[in-house]
């Protein structure tokens, strides 16, 4: 009789893998990313901008006052959940929202204005994953909290557009402005939108539906084509700016033509986000548009006040890095990588595993990157895998070396090794490599406050 524990099949354990939308990052990846970190912090120490992170988990409420509770974002984007005490809390969805608040809190009122922030920062979305679309995205933003003027505006403009000029892509975007105006103006925008849509609300999608009782101005940027033919009807914002409204936008388009920065007029951006005011602009992939929008960002001038400060004008901008990441690999951007190898170690026995370790530290001090396979056994297996790293040295040492104080020095390429004094091998693989090829790290002086 056979036991019914051993004779039902076996259930394989779950494969554990990322959640949909959520993806590694893999050492090839980061070869992108960080090149363009050093970018984006090389633009902003010229421009004065100081780096700024905030906590990846916020009190919803920050969001919710800050992004709207009628936006797509708060409705249906949000990872929102209870902690232990009962606090509804937030991953961040986007940057801006936090940084203000970080503003606020921490009295940054009392700084030199305008408070030029940046960040480099994971953010979190429940939404439809897609190319270049991710549930977890990083985005880098900058943002000038404290003044009012369109020269600022354009300000960030330029800052984004010289980092797609740097990363490579830039030739791959255009770039679309519009003026949404003031919340005066803007509401008396909204109503003729809603008066506009009366009667025609069969043509419409089941979000727009949805957003024309809750927020209509994103009938406007809807991606389905009978909303598109309708929005393209639908009257324009510039019947409803005031003069102010228009002469801020005349001054933004004056300066951005001083600049040389080319641009295109869209009287259907409005940005996805309640606190945007006066200027909105977005870059867009020049071949596929709205649908792939690489970066964007805008003026929000009531934005501080809403989560408590005082009234103060704000502007930014927030930029995708997968989003880039993939411009730059459809431009064939190769970008530089510091992480090759220049030398591998190889030894056999304890002895001449001491030396090596002594050896390799000293390598590292000077600048040699180094590796070496101190847990592998035979010398083939250790020059197999110096031939994966693809290193152009190996540095061989034996129990015949250990006794007569050598190292042999390898050329991988030539396959040519010679014998080296092991008090002149440090100095001959420097030489080797190049004083200009050496990754030497200095973490810079500190002071000692009295």
């Amino acid at each position: 009789m056979s036991d019914d524990n051993t004779s039902e099949k076996a259930v394989k354990p779950r494969k554990i893998q990322t959640p949909p939308g959520i993806h590694d990052i893999l050492p090839k990846e980061h070869d992108y990313f960080t090149f363009i970190k050093k970018v984006v912090r090389h633009r902003a120490r010229q421009s004065g901008f100081r780096r700024i992170s905030t906590p990846i988990l916020e009190f919803t409420e920050v969001f919710d006052r800050s992004i709207g509770d009628s936006t797509d974002i708060v409705q249906k984007e949000m990872y929102t959940f209870e902690d232990r005490g009962g606090r509804s809390m937030t991953l961040k969805p986007e940057g801006t929202a936090g940084v203000v608040r970080a503003y606020v809190q921490h009295g940054m009122k009392e700084f030199p204005q305008p408070v030029e922030l940046y960040y480099i920062e994971p953010h979190f979305r429940y939404d439809r994953p897609q190319k270049g679309r991710y549930r977890q995205f990083w985005q880098f933003g900058f943002e000038i909290i404290g003044e009012s003027d369109p020269a600022l505006d354009v300000q960030c403009i330029y800052i984004a557009n010289k980092i797609f000029e740097d990363l490579g892509v830039a030739n791959r975007l255009t770039l679309q402005i519009n003026n949404i105006g003031s919340p005066k103006s803007r509401a008396k925008y909204v109503e003729a939108i809603e008066n506009f849509y009366v009667g025609k609300e069969r043509s419409l999608c089941e979000n727009c539906l949805a957003r024309l009782e809750t927020n209509p101005l994103r009938l406007l940027d809807c991606k389905e084509e009978d909303c598109q033919i309708l929005a393209q009807l639908a009257p324009k914002f510039e019947q409803f700016r005031s003069e102010e409204d228009n002469h801020f936008h005349n001054l933004v388009k004056e300066f951005l033509d001083e600049l040389e920065i080319k641009f295109v007029e869209n009287e259907q951006l409005v940005r996805g986000l309640d606190y945007y005011t006066q200027t909105v602009f977005e870059f867009w992939d020049s071949e596929t548009g709205s649908q792939n929008a690489v970066g964007g960002g805008g003026r929000y001038d009531g934005l501080v006040e809403e989560l408590g400060g005082e009234s103060t004008p704000g502007t930014g901008f927030s930029v995708g890095i997968e989003r880039l990441i993939y411009h730059m690999k459809q431009a064939n951007i190769q970008v530089p990588s510091k992480d090759n190898v220049h030398v591998f170690v190889a030894q056999l026995g304890d002895l001449a595993k001491k030396k090596c370790l002594r050896l390799m530290d000293q390598l590292r001090e000077r600048g040699v990157k180094t590796v070496g396979a101190l847990g592998k056994g035979s010398m083939k297996a250790q020059m197999k895998l110096a031939d994966k790293f693809g290193v152009p040295y190996t540095l061989i040492m034996g129990i015949t070396e250990v006794r007569e104080g050598t190292v042999i020095i390898r050329d991988m390429a030539k396959g040519q090794q010679r014998f080296v004094k092991m008090e002149q091998v440090v100095e001959e693989v420097v030489k080797l490599i190049g004083e200009e090829n050496l990754d030497l790290y200095s973490p810079g002086e500190v002071t000692v406050m009295p």
